[in-house]
């Protein structure tokens, strides 16, 4: 191998690109695979703080990120169904179950990876079903985390022989605190801190990083995994901020006090064998003590994130927004672009109606109610507008076809306004009736319909995304998401009538209700589904009616 500073350093950083692709492909593939079961856990195991901090540690250790953790449970908070001493719960168990990765990712189960790496690429070449090739992914991808580790150590043993590098680790051995600053600004730009920590800790293992620096480092990479959580939240509700501030508080905080204590510790009498023991058990330790700490600090905790982002009333200039631009109608891609950021808007309003509306059916809110409404006959005039802009799209060249685009657009704003009408219109009324007749859903049926809501609400937002980004694959689940979502009303339907041919009293006085809100969330997933037909149609996967195979 080549020893020149260059290639060491290119062989470095290409080692460290694929531990972090890597380390997302298993996560994305737990998600596509395993995402909804996920979130329903997430949802139900929030009894008891204990209960969703063990919730939360498991979920991360799927997923191989709090980060992921964190967008699941801001969908959550953001529709009322988690509060926000629970959700902080989550979240510090979460930082644990990520420290319990790097572990398991630097245990003898690497000498698997030729296993791991052959059964991956079989199952996701071999399999149909879309589940099956996701499982394929993750084993390709822990096998690539295990196989870039190797090169890690590979491309570092010479630093371990260089003067230059040996000074350099030297001083940030003496200067732990710039050595936390770089690691937490690592961790944040590679947005994952399991990725970051395993590099400081192999790196340390060739002895590379002295056992100092790479202690500051990890603690600094605990402090950038929180700050990732808190940047992509940014424009989320105020009670997701609140609990992902809560988070980067203790865990930062945690972090920073941490790292003082390094100045009065001796490093060799830290747990562990290895230089690498040592320092992924510094890093499970903190996460473990953070939680424990957590758990007592979860009600001053949630306060004072609560003072720092108090809920502020603002005057909304939204419906007198428009991304339609009249003067750009004789460039029809400028003109389409803006259009489609139209329908994104319209879009995020219809998924904001299907959060308010659905705990209506646990208490009804007169002021909720006439926002939904309110929001659809915005919806309506946004769709109305945006057909007449389409219609009047015209291409200086008269080879140019612009009327299909435009027509494709236009169908997709009639589908969502017929959305947004089955949430006001009809969901509304349906709960109005519920409160007016006193009824309430067997316990077994209100957890069917939240659950079912959940998966629609999920769709909504991929069909947004599909609209964003236009990516065909996308399109291809969202249209897979269709079938499944009918398949689950059926079941759901069948469950319903189980419980009616019981007698259960509550599922007899809402049995009609029941039905109708079931329907209602399937014709609004199908209204979002249709946004991919389009797009496959020109992409030529579409049969008639189904998608084509591939």
């Amino acid at each position: 191998m080549d020893n020149s500073p260059i290639m060491i350093a290119l062989n470095l950083v290409a080692a460290a690109a694929l531990l972090i692709w890597a380390v997302r492909l298993v996560r994305t593939g737990f998600e596509r695979a395993f995402g909804g079961e996920l979130r329903q856990w997430l949802k139900r195991s929030t009894s008891n703080r204990f209960a969703a901090a063990t919730t939360g540690a498991a979920a991360a250790m799927f997923l191989q990120s709090s980060t992921a953790v964190a967008m699941l449970l801001a969908g959550f908070m953001s529709a009322g169904a988690i509060s926000g001493a629970a959700g902080l719960a989550i979240m510090l168990g979460a930082d644990l179950g990520s420290a319990i990765v790097v572990q398991i990712l630097t245990s003898p189960i690497s000498a698997l990876t030729p296993l791991l790496l052959i059964l991956g690429v079989v199952i996701f070449l071999r399999s149909s079903r879309r589940s099956l090739r996701q499982v394929g992914r993750i084993l390709i991808g822990l096998a690539l985390i295990f196989l870039s580790l190797d090169l890690i150590r590979e491309a570092s043993n010479p630093l371990a022989q260089s003067d230059a590098a040996k000074s350099t680790m030297a001083y940030l051995s003496g200067d732990v605190f710039t050595a936390f600053l770089l690691a937490a600004l690592f961790a944040w730009l590679v947005h994952s801190s399991v990725a970051a920590v395993l590099l400081f800790a192999t790196l340390a293992a060739q002895g590379v990083l002295p056992l100092g620096a790479a202690v500051a480092m990890v603690l600094g990479a605990n402090l950038g995994g929180a700050f990732i959580a808190f940047f992509l939240t940014l424009h989320a509700e105020v009670e997701v901020r609140r609990v992902i501030l809560g988070n980067l508080v203790l865990r930062g905080g945690g972090a920073c006090i941490a790292l003082g204590l390094l100045f009065w510790l001796d490093a060799d009498i830290l747990p562990g064998a290895t230089a690498q023991q040592q320092t992924l058990n510094v890093h499970l330790a903190f996460n473990g003590a953070l939680l424990l700490a957590g758990m007592l600090l979860l009600k001053p905790s949630t306060q004072l994130a609560g003072f720092l982002l108090p809920v502020t009333g603002r005057a909304s200039t939204e419906d007198n927004r428009s991304a339609l631009d009249p003067t750009v109608m004789h460039h029809p891609a400028r003109a389409f672009a803006c259009a489609q950021r139209e329908l994104v808007d319209i879009g995020n309003r219809i998924e904001i109606m299907l959060r308010d509306a659905m705990p209506l059916f646990d208490s009804f809110d007169e002021d909720v109610a006439v926002k939904v409404r309110s929001e659809q006959r915005t919806i309506s005039r946004m769709s109305h507008d945006l057909r007449v802009y389409l219609s009047g799209i015209r291409s200086s060249d008269p080879n140019e076809d612009t009327g299909t685009r435009a027509f494709d657009l236009a169908g997709v704003a009639t589908n969502l306004e017929s959305g947004a009408e089955v949430i006001s219109r009809k969901m509304v009324s349906l709960a109005r009736q519920k409160h007016l007749e006193k009824t309430n859903f067997s316990d077994e049926g209100r957890r069917d319909l939240s659950e079912f809501h959940d998966r629609v609400l999920r769709n909504v937002q991929h069909g947004i995304a599909v609209l964003m980004s236009e990516d065909v694959g996308a399109a291809r689940e969202l249209v897979e998401q269709k079938e499944t979502i009918r398949e689950i009303e059926q079941i759901l339907e069948r469950k319903h009538l189980t419980r009616l041919r019981q007698g259960l009293a509550e599922s007899i006085e809402t049995s009609a209700i029941h039905i109708d809100v079931l329907r209602s969330l399937k014709m609004l997933n199908t209204a979002f589904a249709m946004i991919a037909y389009p797009l496959l149609e020109e992409q030529g996967e579409l049969l008639e009616s189904r998608l084509a195979g591939g």
